[in-house]
C-alpha cells in the first residue's frame, strides 16, 4: 500500500507535499535558462493555476516559489532585474481644486446622481485625492481585485467616493454567518467583496445621502465585478470602528451586524489584540448567497 504524501509546506491555504516540491525542483532543473517569471508561468500551466478570468496566476506563483526558496526547499535562478519599489516611487495623491461650498438640502434636490466606475480612468486621481485628504484613514491602494466609484450630483460636483476590494481570507464573524468550511472558504473567498473606504465629502450635508448611495452601489456591484474580473460577488462586508462611528448609514441600508473582530490584524503573530475591535457588517447580494458561496469551486 502506498503511503500518503508527507505535507511539508503551506502557503496561502495551499499545502504542499514532498512530491509537489520534487515536481517544482524537476521543473526548475528541466528549464535551466528560464527566468523566475517563466518558471511561475510554467508552474501555473502544469497545475492549471488560474484566476477566474482565465489568466495564469503568475504573480501568486512567483510569491509561492520565492517562499519555498526562502524556506530552503528549492533553489531559484538569480533574479534578472530588480523590480522597482512601488511604495517608494508612488507619490501622494495631488490635491484637486474643487468647489467646496456647502451643499445642503433634500436628497431629491441632488438627483439625478451619477455613479462612475473610475478605476483606470482619468477620474481615478480625483478619487484617490478625495480619499487621501478627506477620509480619516487616508488613501491606501486596495488589495487584489478592486473597484472604485465616484458619485456626483446633477451639477457634476463629486459628493461621495467608495472603494471595494478583495475580502480578508479569515474573518470569524463572516465565516460563521456564511457557515462555510475552510476548504470552501479558500476556494470561494474571491466571491466576497470588502468595502475598505466610504466617503461622503465633508461639504455635503444632505440627510439620507450615504445610505442611498450604498443601496444604489450594491445593485450594480456584482455585475461590475463580473465585467471587470470575469466573476460575480455574492456578499459584501465592511468594518466600523465603534469608537468613532455607529455605522448608521450601513444599518439604514440594511447591512447586518455579524460580530466583532479580534483586534489582532491579518499578520498577527502574538494572538493578542493590538488595535481597537471593529464591528463587522455584511450584506448579501443574492438571496441564495449561502448556496452560492458553499458551492464547490
Amino acid at each position: 500500500m502506498l503511503e500518503p504524501p508527507t505535507m511539508v509546506f503551506k502557503y496561502r491555504g495551499r499545502t504542499l507535499s514532498t512530491q509537489d516540491i520534487s515536481f517544482i525542483r524537476d521543473l526548475i532543473a528541466s528549464h535551466p535558462a528560464a527566468s523566475r517569471y517563466r518558471l511561475s508561468v510554467l508552474l501555473c500551466e502544469a497545475w492549471n493555476w488560474r484566476q477566474a478570468n482565465g489568466i495564469a496566476s503568475a504573480m501568486l506563483a512567483r510569491g509561492f516559489m520565492l517562499a519555498l526558496a526562502r524556506a530552503g526547499h528549492i533553489t531559484l535562478p538569480p533574479p534578472r532585474r530588480v523590480m522597482p519599489n512601488n511604495a517608494l516611487r508612488r507619490r501622494l495623491p495631488q490635491p484637486w481644486l474643487l468647489d467646496t461650498s456647502t451643499i445642503e438640502g433634500k436628497l431629491s434636490e441632488l438627483q439625478p446622481l451619477e455613479f462612475h466606475l473610475v478605476r483606470r480612468t482619468p477620474q481615478e486621481a480625483l478619487f484617490d485625492s478625495l480619499i487621501h485628504y478627506h477620509h480619516y484613514l487616508g488613501y491606501t491602494r486596495p488589495v487584489g481585485e478592486h473597484l472604485k466609484y465616484l458619485v456626483s450630483a446633477k451639477d457634476g460636483r463629486p459628493v461621495a467616493a467608495l472603494a471595494f476590494s478583495s475580502a480578508p481570507r479569515h474573518l470569524g464573524p463572516r465565516d460563521r454567518f456564511i457557515g462555510w468550511p475552510a476548504v470552501l472558504r479558500r476556494a470561494n473567498i474571491r466571491l466576497v467583496a470588502y468595502n475598505p473606504r466610504f466617503l461622503v465629502v465633508p461639504w455635503v450635508r444632505v440627510p439620507h445621502l450615504a445610505s442611498h448611495v450604498l443601496s444604489r452601489i450594491l445593485r450594480r456591484l456584482s455585475s461590475d465585478w463580473q465585467q471587470v474580473y470575469g466573476h460575480p460577488v455574492h456578499f459584501v462586508e465592511t468594518f466600523v470602528d465603534p469608537t468613532r462611528y455607529k455605522g448608521t448609514c450601513y444599518r439604514a441600508a440594511n447591512w447586518v451586524y455579524l460580530g466583532l473582530t479580534t483586534g489582532r490584524g491579518k499578520d498577527d503573530q502574538t494572538r493578542k489584540p493590538n488595535r481597537s475591535l471593529k464591528e463587522v457588517l455584511g450584506y448579501p447580494l443574492a438571496a441564495n448567497f449561502r448556496k452560492l458561496l458553499q458551492a464547490p469551486s
